[in-house]
């Protein structure tokens, strides 16, 4: 490829960004696409549509402005720590390689051009290949230059991730200790409770623990089977026992007709909502078939923090199958579903999810050959020989070997998050919020694998299986394979970075869900479920163009200004998102920054190792010598950043966690956390109510379903409406906050205690805010 190959895949993308950008701008003034592009702020139910106005259909850049300028502390209160954390991803991938671009435009670059003894084209004819460092002769002295820019690139990057991991780390003990008492740091869920003829789990789990943990042990709430197939058997169940007691009834004929005389003949089977009020107040059920729907698991609370954080992490019996012990998550992080699954079935899901990721990657060597062969015109061509004539003409050769290779992989990879999400859920976390993490682990794996690894061996001369024959031999091929791969790694970050910008900020799936319902169904309202930032998709990617980024830079330091651009556009356009359009229904609690970590610090050390096979092969004992201490240091420095930080992130401090007991209790609140702990986890399909006739239905993602329209949008709900708590009350009706009867809630109000109750403005005032 071409220099001009490259402009031409940067100018197709460049006009496609100005675009996407433009159109964004125009459709987030317009009404309609109010709660598409304003889902996090839209607080009031129906407002007046604002009058025509010509700037409506004119770009601006005013929402660039207001990106740029919110502070950090805006995004912790909107998006909580998940969000800052993914802002100071970008932040540190700006700094870095704003360093890397200067010292290789500086040092590297012209070594590179004028690495061997050759006629130079006009700088739009050249190859690509003469600025990377295969256009380095062999045994030449300049190559001190890369060593030494590696070295710097190493230092800058340990240096700023230790500041980074250092300051998050703070910033996550200080979110911890300024926030309200939460009821998941009273409750820890056990799952595998012993069977017993004799009396039902909720009599074990009393036993249990009124026993081992009878100083500190407060409640507990049973795991219900419960779900839509489950529902309709309850409700036919209570259905034939309604029918069969009036058909006993002298008052009423043994048929059908009579029993209309209930009152409620259509909802006759249902169970009565102050019934299963009373039910949940007793200790534990004494209803036979109620026994048979409880599940082996339980929430169980405690009087004190430190008392759940002592019984999650400890062995509760010798058998360490039996008492299964964790912290629960958050109310709105539990993922019901998943709690039901039997503890002794979560490793067989494990290995089947495993295998299946692997044979899903083996699969997806198919489309990643497919894009290398456009990149080799020559074996194209004899592939195809019909392609040898359109194949002569110079714009289409740019075109396919600048632009459609990246393009066709972008598209293929598309279909990877949906899958890996599934992978993960199939897995049983019992959160969210541990579902995304899981699948943000595999989506990396997935995509380094695939477009680094894959591309680097299918689109190079050592194709062949004898790639893996020696582990020894692994930095030698890299060497070879990494540089000739360079030019398309560029291209691919000019596809999926810039591209992928303008499609995240039109939201195109909501956008078209939007449109649907307004101008086929005639939905008027502004009703969206507001959507959760997808990590699981956006992390990976930030990621994978660090990696790309580390492990080319000394290689092919051409690279660098466009993967710059991509993390400031990145930087403004997710800010951007984080402020208007993603709903904050949990949080992880920073839980990805040492997933960045992990990864920077392998995309350095893939990197010095690439390059220690280069310094092989080009014969410089030196800089070999130089790069082997290098490699020893950067393993120190993340052995050091393990014990240091990350055990923070694994589990509370104790010392935290009773200073904050001891707080409560000299204020007098512990009777009233008490109270409402017992009441904060509700499963949502044991009593729902019926569906608003204007409740829309999204098909996006976390969407739990029993929270009311209301609450969706932000908006309070009236405190009559609110039924009072009760002891491990199943019913999902209840609004009340979970900690605070000041609060209300709402996903996103309840993770800070100090996002003000925002006023309904008027839908014009929404829009020119956001402008």
């Amino acid at each position: 490829m071409d220099i001009v190959a490259l402009l031409t895949s940067a100018g197709i993308n460049i006009a496609v960004c100005s675009v996407l950008f433009s159109l964004y701008s125009v459709l987030r003034k317009q009404p309609s696409n109010v709660n598409v592009y304003f889902g996090r702020r839209l607080e009031s139910h129906r407002s007046r549509h604002p009058d025509f106005w010509l700037e409506r259909f004119v770009p601006s850049p005013g929402w660039i402005v207001k990106a740029w300028g919110t502070s950090e502390n805006e995004i912790l209160d909107l998006g909580g720590l998940d969000a800052v954390v993914f802002v100071r991803i970008l932040v540190f991938s700006i700094r870095v390689f704003s360093i890397a671009a200067v010292i290789c435009t500086v040092l590297v670059l012209p070594v590179n051009y004028y690495g061997k003894e050759r006629i130079h084209k006009d700088i739009p004819l050249e190859s690509l290949e003469v600025f990377t460092i295969e256009n380095v002769k062999t045994g030449s002295r300049l190559l001190w230059a890369h060593c030494l820019a590696l070295y710097i690139i190493t230092l800058a990057a340990c240096t700023l991730l230790y500041f980074e991991y250092k300051s998050i780390t703070k910033l996550k003990l200080l979110h911890i200790i300024g926030s309200p008492p939460r009821p998941s740091h009273f409750t820890i869920i056990v799952r595998s409770i012993p069977w017993s003829a004799e009396e039902s789990y909720c009599d074990t789990v009393n036993k249990f623990f009124s026993y081992y943990h009878a100083s500190t042990y407060l409640s507990h709430q049973m795991i219900y089977k419960s779900g839509k197939v489950q529902k309709l058997k309850d409700e036919a169940e209570h259905f034939c026992k309604v029918v069969k007691d009036a058909s006993s009834d002298k008052s009423c004929k043994p048929s059908f007709v009579p029993c209309c005389c209930l009152g409620n003949s259509t909802d006759s089977f249902k169970m009565d909502s102050n019934e299963i009020g009373s039910i949940h107040g007793r200790t534990c059920y004494t209803d036979i078939d109620t026994r048979k729907k409880e599940l082996p698991a339980a929430f169980v609370f405690f009087k004190s923090r430190y008392a759940a954080l002592m019984a999650s992490q400890t062995l509760q019996t010798s058998n360490p199958m039996l008492w299964v012990t964790d912290l629960a998550p958050e109310p709105h992080d539990v993922h019901w579903s998943n709690i039901r699954v039997q503890y002794r079935q979560i490793w067989i899901r494990r290995m089947a999810t495993f295998a299946a990721s692997i044979a899903f990657m083996l699969v997806f060597l198919i489309p990643v050959t497919l894009v290398q062969g456009l990149t080799q015109l020559e074996k194209l061509q004899k592939m195809f020989p019909f392609l040898t004539g359109v194949l002569k003409n110079k714009y289409v050769r740019q075109l396919v070997t600048g632009y459609l290779p990246s393009v066709i992989l972008v598209l293929f990879l598309c279909a990877v998050p949906p899958v890996m999400i599934l992978f993960s859920t199939i897995e049983g976390p019992i959160s969210r919020s541990r579902r995304k993490k899981s699948a943000c682990w595999k989506v990396l794996y997935f995509t380094i694998w695939n477009v680094f690894f894959v591309n680097v061996f299918t689109g190079s001369v050592i194709s062949q299986l004898s790639v893996f024959s020696s582990i020894k031999d692994l930095p030698g091929q890299l060497a070879k394979a990494v540089p000739a791969q360079a030019t398309f790694f560029t291209t691919y970050i000019l596809s999926s970075g810039w591209a992928s910008l303008g499609f995240e900020l039109l939201q195109i799936c909501p956008l078209l869900y939007n449109l649907f319902q307004r101008f086929l169904l005639r939905v008027k309202d502004d009703t969206l479920v507001g959507i959760t930032f997808p990590y699981h998709t956006e992390v990976p990617r930030l990621l994978l163009f660090g990696f790309l980024g580390f492990t080319c830079s000394i290689l092919a330091p051409l690279m660098l200004p466009f993967l710059l651009i991509y993390f400031f556009l990145a930087y403004l356009v997710y800010r951007n998102q984080i402020l208007n359009v993603y709903i904050t229904k949990y949080d992880s609690g920073g839980q990805y920054w040492p997933i960045a970590h992990n990864t920077t610090v392998f995309s350095l050390l893939v990197a010095q190792l690439i390059a220690l096979g280069v310094f092989g092969i080009k014969r410089s004992t030196v800089a070999s010598g130089f790069t082997i201490p290098l490699i020893i240091v950067t393993l120190l420095f993340h052995q050091y950043c393990r014990h240091r930080f990350l055990p923070v992130f694994k589990s509370y401090s104790a010392q935290i966690l009773v200073d904050m007991d001891r707080k409560d209790e000299d204020s007098g609140k512990m009777e009233e956390i008490y109270e409402q702990v017992r009441s904060a986890y509700i499963q949502p399909t044991l009593v729902s109510p019926a569906p608003s006739p204007t409740e829309s239905i999204s098909p996006q993602d976390d969407k739990p379903s029993e929270i009311s329209e209301d609450i969706e949008k932000g908006k309070a709900v009236d405190q009559q409406n609110r039924p009072e708590p009760v002891h491990r009350t199943s019913s999902s009706s209840s609004d009340r906050s979970v900690l605070s009867r000041d609060q209300t809630s709402d996903p996103a109000c309840t993770l800070n205690k100090n996002i003000p109750n925002a006023p309904h403005p008027a839908l014009e005032h929404l829009i020119n805010d956001g402008l």
